[in-house]
């Protein structure tokens, strides 16, 4: 029986040329965190399954590939939960296992300490567009900044990236957890009732407000705070002109339900970034923004492009998650770039590696050996040298093929060597 050739489902192979436009991006990426101050780190790929099912990941807790207990320590024929054969398992995200990796570094490490993280994560999801089962993620995060100094630091850093990637006319969208919670209670919600307002909200750019009231009245919500709630929407949709006006809007309509500071941290981020930023977007409050991730106490923010339809990135600040590890709560904030949506888009758009090497391809005639042979390879070596990006191949019968393939590769010129 033969084996099976296609990668697993979910999964992909990446060929040459997305792998050379993958390692340009990482570049851009590394070399532009660094002029912010970001470091990089690394961290593995597993994770201790408690720290993975620790009710921080939302919904991205149901899709953990999960690692088997090894050796002795397996005994599935007694186990009668999952807890007993489980141990391990795959990333889902780099924010735990950064937060774990800050806990266990931190007295060797300074203060505020801004991290850099590029690697793959893992999510038994249902595959579509932009959506892998395997993917690389990008993080820049902030740890030990209390003050809205992290917030403005990490947007201007992502958008001065996503602009030297050429990337413009995109949108940060920008809300705050505890705005959302103070809409949640001037409506007269329950407290425990928030999460499960929120997760219906979260799809207000689906289904639209008619589908959200609908929603929550199916839910058995109260008619009254519904409707209650659901204005402060209908009232901003008319309201809203720049994205101050809007949050102004939404701040006085919720009158003392709202803490002033919370308005003046948004207003503060919205202005500073708008006044200094290096790419061509726009900051845009959004109160429909929601971000599922549980561990998220402040601050939110995500990267709304209009070629691709949907979120292409966002982040924010998790106050109380270093204490999930250490005892003591410490600031922290992060965002992080969604990297295999950034390579779609380039590679639908055609997008082609800047300032690449010259590429020249040497065909050398078959038989060719010997003393020759030193001497084409002498000379590539010497090109190499001089800066030239030079393969060296056998010739093929079908010359006229193998240099159309070369052609598509990005090899511009050839040489040919025969033996006469």
């Amino acid at each position: 029986m033969a084996l099976n050739k296609k990668p697993t489902t979910g999964m992909k192979d990446i060929l040459p040329e997305e792998m050379r436009i993958r390692a340009y991006v990482q570049n851009v990426i590394r070399d532009t965190y660094a002029a912010f101050g970001f470091t990089q780190i690394e961290t593995p790929c597993v994770e201790n399954i408690g720290n993975l099912t620790s009710k921080q990941g939302g919904d991205n807790e149901k899709l953990i590939f999960k690692i088997l207990k090894r050796g002795e320590k397996l005994d599935v024929a007694n186990a009668t939960t999952e807890e007993e054969v489980v141990d391990g398992g795959l990333r889902y995200d780099l924010t735990v296992p950064l937060v774990r990796y800050y806990s266990n570094n931190s007295s060797v490490l300074p203060s505020p300490f801004k991290a850099l993280q590029m690697g793959n994560v893992w999510r038994a999801d249902r595959p579509q567009r932009g959506r892998y089962r395997q993917f690389m993620q990008c993080d820049i995060d902030i740890f030990g900044e209390p003050s809205n100094l992290a917030e403005i630091e990490l947007i201007l850093a992502t958008t001065t990236t996503l602009g030297r990637l050429g990337f413009k006319n995109f949108q940060i969208r920008i809300n705050d957890r505890r705005l959302l919670k103070a809409m949640s209670n001037y409506a007269g919600f329950a407290e425990e009732q928030f999460d499960s307002v929120c997760i219906t909200l979260d799809k207000m750019d689906k289904i639209g407000l008619d589908g959200v009231k609908a929603e929550l009245l199916e839910n058995g919500f109260d008619a009254g705070s519904v409707d209650k709630y659901l204005a402060l929407f209908a009232g901003f949709e008319s309201a809203q002109a720049d994205a101050v006006t809007a949050l102004k809007y939404i701040a006085d309509s919720l009158g003392d339900f709202l803490e002033e500071d919370i308005k003046a941290n948004l207003q503060e981020i919205i202005t500073s970034v708008e006044s200094t930023k290096e790419a061509q977007f726009d900051m845009v409050f959004d109160p429909t923004l929601v971000r599922g991730m549980g561990y998220y106490t402040g601050t939110i923010f995500e990267i709304a492009m209009p070629e691709f339809g949907g979120s292409c990135g966002g982040g924010g600040r998790y106050d109380k998650m270093v204490g999930r590890f250490t005892g003591q709560d410490v600031p922290a904030c992060g965002f992080s770039i969604g990297f295999e949506r950034i390579i779609l888009l380039l590679m639908e758009s055609g997008f082609t590696v800047p300032g690449q090497l010259g590429k020249v391809a040497y065909l050398i005639e078959k038989g060719i050996g010997g003393e020759k042979l030193c001497e084409i390879i002498g000379k590539a070596q010497q090109a190499r040298k001089d800066g030239q990006q030079v393969l060296v191949v056998r010739m093929n019968k079908n010359k006229k093929f193998q240099k159309d393939q070369l052609v598509s590769q990005g090899y511009e010129n050839f040489e040919e060597f025969f033996n006469n």
